[in-house]
């Protein structure tokens, strides 16, 4: 429990799924978490329960990314309560199945709203909280933001434009050392995927060559990794963990 020890870390949508796995992993190495979320009371409750067993430091947020001023906020009460960021998990993340052609305004402005928006919105507010220290950045991609997915065309278009968000941000702040890059999981066992079927989760497990969905833990460990001194030398990278689905 040292890698992260006196770290503080922002991890929006981490009531559950990804998230939670992403803020239970730092958590375990030392660092203070911001569990942020939007509507799930419930699910950060239990993010919370299960980070003040590891025994860290740990504060709920509610606020909707998709808002600048919101996020303002996000970077405000952070900053009020532990009086520093070092992390930021841009995490929080909406999707759509369906094709293009039936997408309303609405959809749209939603799904990019929290997705890519949510993600630059936040950023920026933070960036200048980072400034003469080491922080680091990771922003949750997806595989369809590198290849793109049929009937996903909005969440595809969110993650790959967060791909290039994350490569260009990079080689801006690297003199400020400040390190940013992305992870793209492919297919996770998390609620997101519950509406599949059983014969669905088959077939899906069957185009993955590793044979088996991602679990949550697995792309914390990642973040762990990109969050420390071990990646001290790694920036603007799309870190793709799929199962060598692509």
């Amino acid at each position: 429990m040292s890698k992260l020890l006196g770290k503080v870390a922002i991890v929006t949508g981490s009531s559950r799924g990804i998230g939670r796995a992403i803020a239970i992993e730092l958590a375990k190495e030392g660092a203070s978490i911001v569990v942020n979320f939007s509507k799930d009371e419930e699910g950060a409750k239990k993010t919370l329960d299960l980070l003040k067993r590891i025994g860290v430091s740990a504060i709920g947020i509610k606020r909707d990314v998709s808002t600048f001023e919101e996020t303002e906020k996000i970077v405000e009460e952070t900053i009020k309560h532990f009086g520093r960021i070092d992390i930021l998990i841009n995490n929080a993340a909406t999707s759509k199945i369906g094709i293009f052609l039936d997408s309303t305004k609405r959809d749209i402005d939603e799904l990019i709203g929290t997705n890519l928006l949510g993600t630059m919105y936040l950023t920026r507010n933070v960036l200048p909280h980072m400034l003469g220290k080491d922080g680091v950045i990771i922003n949750i991609s997806s595989m369809w933001g590198e290849v793109g997915a049929s009937c996903e065309t909005l969440y595809s278009t969110s993650k790959g434009g967060i791909n290039s968000f994350t490569k260009s941000l990079a080689k801006e702040m690297a003199p400020s050392n400040i390190r940013v890059n992305a992870i793209a999981p492919g297919v996770i066992d998390t609620k997101m995927n519950s509406f599949l079927t059983k014969e669905d989760r088959e077939e899906l497990e069957n185009e993955i060559p590793m044979g088996r969905f991602g679990l949550a833990c697995e792309i914390g460990k990642v973040a762990v990794f990109l969050c420390s001194n071990e990646s001290s030398y790694v920036t603007g990278q799309i870190l793709r963990v799929d199962g060598g689905m692509i």
